[in-house]
């Protein structure tokens, strides 16, 4: 499904009107691994440069986006094989296989110094802007691996979101609009490669919040535009970023 044929919701009830505000956030934007565990790395490095480690691209363009805004951005660089910080706490895949069997008390420190902060921070401020009264627009930078156990995935870019929710949906279906206008011939989807609804931080907040004052979307950008290098992938950004604009009615959209 193209965006020229999936609009179905762009005159569905219109997503959060100015003044909305921005905030950016990135789980997976590194893979850094914490001194104090360096030791349960050994002999890893392959791995934490691959898509299990990290988001490649993801911390780059919440970057370019909380920049272009003068939004807030909440970023971590610690590998997601540490903990990953876009699980709840108690999900299987919170620990990966390389800590998920520490000591209790070793992985309630993990979460202290690493989740909690991350977690916190976001949520901390997304609650604040919605008790002043503010509407929340939340981006979630992510990206995915063009091949998942030997087949290639058939998605450019993804906007997962919650379609329980009219405002989010239609606001979603506006920026992949957008976005589809400025660059045609792209495999653009709605809540592929991944549901919108899966356990994560903007499932989270949208169980906190209504959706006329919370709208969370986690962009989903394949690999493959950051592996290729070259001017593409900027380009990318500036576009996905000029769509944003478009999509919250930013001036100078």
């Amino acid at each position: 499904m193209t965006a020229q044929t999936s609009m179905r919701s762009i005159d569905a009830p219109e997503p959060p009107h100015a003044p909305a505000v921005l905030v950016v956030s990135c789980e997976h934007g590194g893979n850094a691994v914490p001194t104090t565990h360096a030791h349960l790395f050994e002999g890893a490095h392959a791995l934490l440069a691959t898509h299990r480690g990290w988001d490649p691209g993801a911390l780059e363009l919440a970057r370019r986006i909380a920049a272009r805004f003068d939004a807030p951005l909440h970023a971590s660089t610690t590998t997601r094989l540490l903990v990953d910080l876009n699980r709840s706490i108690g999900h299987r895949q919170l620990f990966s296989g390389i800590t998920r069997s520490l000591p209790a008390a070793e992985r309630e420190a993990i979460l202290e110094a690493h989740y909690r902060p991350h977690r916190e921070a976001i949520e901390g401020e997304v609650d604040a802007r919605v008790a002043a009264g503010e509407q929340v627009v939340h981006v979630a930078s992510h990206s995915f691996t063009p091949i998942l156990d030997g087949v290639e995935r058939d998605v450019d870019i993804g906007w997962l979101y919650d379609s329980r929710r009219p405002a989010e949906a239609a606001f979603a279906a506006r920026w992949m609009h957008a976005f589809g206008r400025r660059v045609p011939g792209l495999r653009l989807r709605r809540n592929q490669p991944y549901r919108g609804r899966s356990d994560g931080l903007a499932s989270l907040l949208r169980s906190r919040h209504a959706d006329a004052a919370y709208a969370g979307i986690e962009l989903e950008v394949n690999q493959r535009f950051f592996e290729a290098g070259g001017p593409r992938w900027p380009e990318m950004q500036g576009r996905l970023v000029d769509s944003l604009a478009a999509a919250l009615d930013w001036p100078g959209r």
